[in-house]
């Protein structure tokens, strides 16, 4: 999905006033920005509205199915990596990725802690298994990367299996695209606070629940070693054939939109033409269900 010049043209134009307006008086909410915004901090002032989120996430959902059907016609095979803090919004942002895409050709891999087995073999090994066959995407909800995040922090790994893992994994994944596959890697970021307050949320919502563990629960007094633990995990993985993206997530739905937005601005031109079908008038009159009679009986949920 590519920009239009009168895009770019407006957004160079906004950046250069002082102070910026964006838009015709009144201002939208959405593009409020803080005092401080050109100092690097978060530059909204409110979060993105439902209604504007909306309209902006069909519009990427559509774009998502036409990239989709480009990697099929292709045989391209798309990997994403979707790593980062918890209850930043990882899960949340992949379920809006998927939610329209055709399932045969895009799945999400979310692995347990590994067995006994998996422990005792090569440590990408149980990651290689699912890499994408020719017109596949595939999404790694949590990832390889395990290695130097949480099992680094939370102390599930050795300082020799550690070290050893940031040495290899740039190997790994040059040969991952060297064979093809095209690697995306994003990091989702958020600050603590915000992290407490989904946290909280999470423990109190019966429909959330499932997403809070207890080694969740007791990374919280680790939120700066964790940063530590990137910091070092993007000094040695941060390659020219892998580079890592990060997303701010503090608020999600503009996280969601613009880690979608920035794949897709990533990807060659997708349109593929669509198969043309009708939908003509059905030669007979519409029939009713009806069933057998061995099942007449059942009882009937309306």
């Amino acid at each position: 999905m590519r920009r239009s010049d009168d895009l770019l043209t407006e957004v160079r134009t906004v950046l250069a006033q002082d102070p910026p307006q964006y838009g015709t008086p009144p201002m939208s909410s959405d593009d409020e920005l803080v005092e401080a915004w050109r100092s690097g901090v978060y530059p909204y002032r409110n979060l993105m509205r439902r209604k504007t989120y909306e309209a902006q996430k069909y519009q990427l959902q559509v774009e998502l199915l036409k990239l989709q059907a480009w990697v099929k016609e292709s045989g391209e095979r798309i990997v994403i990596v979707f790593e980062g803090r918890d209850a930043a919004g990882k899960g949340g942002t992949i379920k809006r990725f998927m939610e329209h895409l055709n399932p045969r050709g895009a799945r999400v891999v979310a692995l347990e802690k590994p067995t006994a087995e998996e422990r005792g073999q090569w440590y990408f090994q149980r990651y290689v298994e699912h890499l994408p066959t020719a017109g596949e995407i595939v999404l790694f909800d949590r990832s390889w990367y395990n290695r130097a995040g949480v099992e680094r922090v939370m102390g599930f790994c050795s300082d020799e299996e550690h070290a050893s893992f940031l040495s290899d994994c740039p190997k790994f994944e040059r040969m991952l695209v060297g064979s093809g596959i095209l690697l995306f890697k994003y990091w989702f970021a958020c600050d603590q606070k915000r992290q407490e307050e989904r946290l909280a949320e999470r423990l109190a919502d019966p429909v959330k629940r499932w997403k809070i563990s207890p080694i969740d629960l007791a990374a919280r007094e680790h939120y700066a070693d964790y940063t530590k633990a990137r910091d070092q995990m993007f000094e040695a993985t941060d390659i020219a054939e892998a580079r890592w993206t990060l997303v701010d997530m503090n608020d999600q739905k503009r996280g969601r939109l613009n880690m979608i937005r920035h794949l897709l601005d990533n990807l060659p031109d997708h349109d593929v033409a669509l198969e043309p079908l009708e939908l003509a008038p059905l030669a007979k009159k519409a029939a009713k269900e009806t069933f057998p009679k061995a099942v007449a009986k059942a009882k009937a949920v309306y």
